[in-house]
């Protein structure tokens, strides 16, 4: 999903709402003017069934769209204030979208230097394992031959492990959800996310026992489920401060903590405080990594150059000494 789309989508929505057009009918002319794609499809479904007199929270269960954005209409449609509900979900999928825009731009650099580093050792691979076998019967001896092809394939293979384990690291879902709380850009972007989240249902009514138990569906799979369901469970056992409810854990630093217990009994506000710090920070460090991003690849490039030049220096010497001899 195309969190910028998303997000005008949810500003159009919303001021047509407040204008007075059915729900439905909105629906109907947003979808109309949106490319083609699964989120148009899935919303296209939602306002078939408003049609057909389904009720929201129906109408959405079905439909492959975000656990916090279906939650979030229930809200707005139960309170009567479905505008101002989509003008802070607009806002938060825009926060989302500027902050992972950049961090998914951070790993242009290194998987560039991926690819471009396996073309290279693949092409001097092949170019030196011709060469080698053109020339083996009589310059090198049969026993020369292996070490030579292994030297040569040893950078592709682990270069190719490498880019593997990469797009293994992206396409698998849980595991992008532990990677992302793991490194700190990315982590603070997650804090960032997850207290901009709270904010929103908190400031739209929702219970925070309620809040806290989407937050743990939603990341389930990452470090930061378990740490949910704590403070679910210790708001239960009758802790009434913040600070007591999440102090202690692992995943969500002391500062996190201290920012949200500031605001006192309004954690709505506290929250939101969080969630500008962090995707402040987020930002930055994004922004100091994307500066030293370029020239640390080319120097890994160089060196990978280097490492896959070596063998074909020495396989180059060995035809050099012995056309010298014959």
């Amino acid at each position: 999903m195309n969190n910028d789309e998303f997000a005008f989508f949810n500003q159009q929505l919303a001021a047509m709402l407040r204008d007075g057009i059915p729900l439905e009918a909105a629906l109907r002319r947003l979808c109309a003017d949106m490319r083609r794609g699964s989120l148009r499809s899935e919303l296209q479904k939602v306002e078939a069934a408003l049609a057909q007199g389904v009720p929201l929270p129906q109408a959405l269960a079905a439909r492959k769209l975000p656990d916090l954005y279906r939650q979030m209409l229930e809200v707005g449609a139960q309170s009567n204030n479905l505008p101002a509900v989509l003008t802070m979900l607009a806002d938060h999928f825009r926060r989302r979208h500027l902050v992972w825009t950049k961090l998914k731009g951070l790993m242009v650099y290194p998987v560039m230097v991926l690819i471009g580093a396996l073309a290279l050792s693949c092409f001097l691979a092949l170019l030196m394992s011709h060469l080698i076998e053109i020339l083996s019967p009589g310059i090198f001896p049969g026993l020369m031959v292996q070490p030579f092809a292994f030297a040569l394939w040893a950078g592709p293979i682990l270069i190719g492990m490498a880019a593997v384990a990469v797009l293994t690291a992206f396409s698998i879902r849980k595991l992008r959800q532990q990677l992302r709380w793991r490194f700190s850009a990315f982590r603070d972007a997650s804090l960032a996310q997850a207290a901009s989240a709270m904010a929103l249902m908190l400031k739209s009514g929702v219970s925070l026992d309620k809040a806290l138990g989407l937050m743990e569906n939603l990341e389930g799979d990452s470090p930061a489920g378990p740490e949910f369901a704590r403070w679910r469970q210790r708001l239960a056992a009758g802790q009434a401060k913040f600070s007591d409810i999440a102090g202690g854990g692992k995943v969500f630093p002391p500062f996190f903590v201290w920012a949200v217990s500031q605001a006192q009994e309004d954690l709505s506000a506290g929250f939101q405080c969080a969630a500008e710090m962090y995707q402040s920070r987020a930002t930055q460090r994004t922004e100091l990594l994307l500066y030293s991003a370029l020239p640390c690849s080319i120097l890994v490039l160089g060196l990978l150059i280097v490492s896959q030049l070596q063998p074909v220096i020495a396989a180059f010497t060995v035809i050099f000494r012995a056309s010298t001899d014959y």
